[in-house]
């Protein structure tokens, strides 16, 4: 005969999970002997151990007992089921972990793929993660306020890349971040920057336009760049107003 203690050991469990299963009513709790002890037959043993092996696969203690009373047919049949369950959970648990990475990112539960590809493309090319997210927010900003220029801004955006002198000067100006606004070198930088926003036609931030509202968000983020955006806005309207003047 064994004592709480010998039966939990036998079983490679503690005394307070053999007390757990008597709560349950899956090991069934003997009198106390005259000396005060519960005394635990081999039956018992070998009961927990099955009870043990069960939980341990998975089981709901809440039909471990039955499965201990179960003919072979309907025992293997629960566990069957049992597994198909634990499927079950094991996929559930995959999809949250899978959800738990794209949080960790937080660009593609909110954006379409081809953006993804684009921030993803921007990190290949030695882009920094700081201005990958600013970069994020932006398209983030556009999809919510002007959707129907997604197509054409994803367009734009893959071009640009694909010119290695667009590509040179976007990581110029995120080298710039840092600097301080009255660097010399943020003068040669918009100056470059200007012409190349003459060759391609650009507006550099028309008064009332989207490209204006999502500029704050770089602005904000760097005093240099806040520079770069308000210079080449006012080298734009100086344009602008000259070819107004000359019509």
């Amino acid at each position: 005969m064994l004592t709480i203690s010998q039966l939990a050991a036998a079983a490679g469990v503690t005394v307070r999970t053999v007390r757990h299963y008597h709560h349950f009513g899956l090991l069934p709790e003997p009198e106390r002997d005259a000396s005060g002890y519960r005394r635990y037959g081999a039956q018992a043993a070998v009961d927990l151990i099955r009870i043990r092996t069960l939980a341990d696969a998975g089981v709901p203690l809440a039909r471990i007992d039955a499965l201990l009373h179960a003919r072979p047919a309907e025992f293997a049949s629960a566990l069957t089921d049992i597994d198909a369950e634990l499927g079950r959970k094991i996929e559930q648990l995959s999809a949250y972990r899978r959800r738990i990475a794209e949080l960790d990112s937080g660009e593609r539960l909110v954006l379409p793929p081809e953006v993804v590809a684009i921030l993803d493309r921007m990190r290949g090319l030695g882009v920094s993660e700081r201005r990958v997210r600013l970069e994020r927010d932006s398209w983030i900003l556009t999809q919510a306020l002007d959707p129907s220029s997604m197509p054409r801004r994803i367009r734009d955006k893959s071009a640009r890349f694909d010119d290695p002198e667009t590509t040179r000067l976007y990581l110029a100006c995120d080298r710039a971040v840092d600097w301080d606004p009255d660097d010399p070198r943020l003068d040669r930088l918009i100056d470059e920057l200007d012409a190349w926003e003459k060759r391609h036609g650009r507006d550099g931030g028309r008064p009332g336009s989207p490209k204006l509202v999502f500029s704050r968000i770089f602005g904000e983020a760097s005093p240099a760049w806040q520079r770069i955006l308000e210079t080449l806005s006012q080298r734009a309207e100086r344009r602008r107003t000259a070819a107004e003047h000359d019509d």
